[in-house]
């Protein structure tokens, strides 16, 4: 007996893989669901402001932040931004200051990583500094850097590269002594010398994990911005939360929050494109 076809339900799996085949619901997808979370964390926040439980030095209001964030970025009433500068110079200054201490510390984390998986002896000697460092949080040697270096640029560039280093580090070893030994062997059957076998076999193989290594260590330091800018950190969103967090200003270090996380996304937007096309055969062998 035959079923009519409009009655045969449809089969899940295929339908799921319709869905994921049409460029367009997949990019309505990705855009529409982090809205939809974005609109319901206001709307509970919205409600635990309008309860009245806690007080508005607490939890204040959307609109009061929104406020903030509205003076924070232009000039009002003769006061521009915060003390004395706008949301975007703070920005700039915080991000000059990542920038400089992720590129330090990434590239020297990528250069042990890299010695450390190839010559066993390298690996014996500073596996366990780079253990050490890696368990300090940041204020613990922060105050340190600030009786060596000083107040100025020279201590929060030092623990930004500081915070950086061991992921990248730890990472580029993992993923150097995961090279798949049967391309090692066969490039060395061929005739390959190490410098040959280390640049054309261990780096390429080395590269996803390492990636994933430099994206840590960039999320590690920008979490380390606000321990950074504890002194001397105007301008600078970390200097501008610790400054406004002194004078309970909790839509202001709401605004320095939001800032910080939001550029924190498209920072790491950035480097997933980039591993995307530096790094095609992720997952393909």
């Amino acid at each position: 007996m035959s079923v009519p076809v409009d009655l045969v339900p449809d089969d899940p799996v295929a339908s799921s893989r319709r869905t994921s085949d049409n460029p367009w619901v997949q990019r309505l997808t990705n855009v529409a669901l982090p809205l939809l979370s974005l609109v319901v964390f206001v709307g509970i926040w919205q409600a635990a402001a309008a309860s009245g439980i806690w007080n508005q030095t607490f939890v204040p209001y959307p609109s009061t932040v929104w406020s903030a964030f509205v003076d924070f970025s232009t000039t009002h009433d003769g006061v521009r931004g915060y003390q004395g500068y706008l949301l975007w110079e703070h920005l700039y200054m915080t991000l000059r200051r990542v920038f400089a201490g992720v590129v330090i510390g990434i590239v020297l984390g990528v250069a042990l990583g890299l010695a450390m998986g190839t010559v066993s002896w390298v690996r014996s000697i500073l596996e366990p500094w780079l253990t050490f460092l890696r368990a300090l949080p940041p204020l613990a040697y922060f105050f340190l850097l600030v009786i060596w270096l000083g107040i100025d640029e020279a201590p929060k560039v030092t623990l930004l590269a500081l915070a950086a280093l061991p992921p990248a580090a730890v990472a580029t070893t993992a993923a150097v002594l995961a090279a798949p030994v049967g391309l090692v062997e066969a490039a060395r059957a061929l005739g390959a010398s190490r410098r040959d076998v280390i640049r054309d076999v261990v780096v390429p193989s080395a590269l996803p994990e390492t990636f994933t290594g430099i994206r840590l260590s960039v999320g590690i330091a920008y979490s380390s911005v606000v321990a950074a800018e504890l002194f001397n950190g105007l301008p600078g969103i970390g200097g501008a939360v610790k400054d406004a967090s002194n004078y309970n200003n909790t839509p202001v270090v709401l605004v320095g929050i939001f800032a910080i996380g939001i550029s924190g996304l498209i920072i790491d937007g950035i480097l997933r494109s980039v591993e995307r096309r530096v790094v095609p055969w992720r997952g393909k062998i």
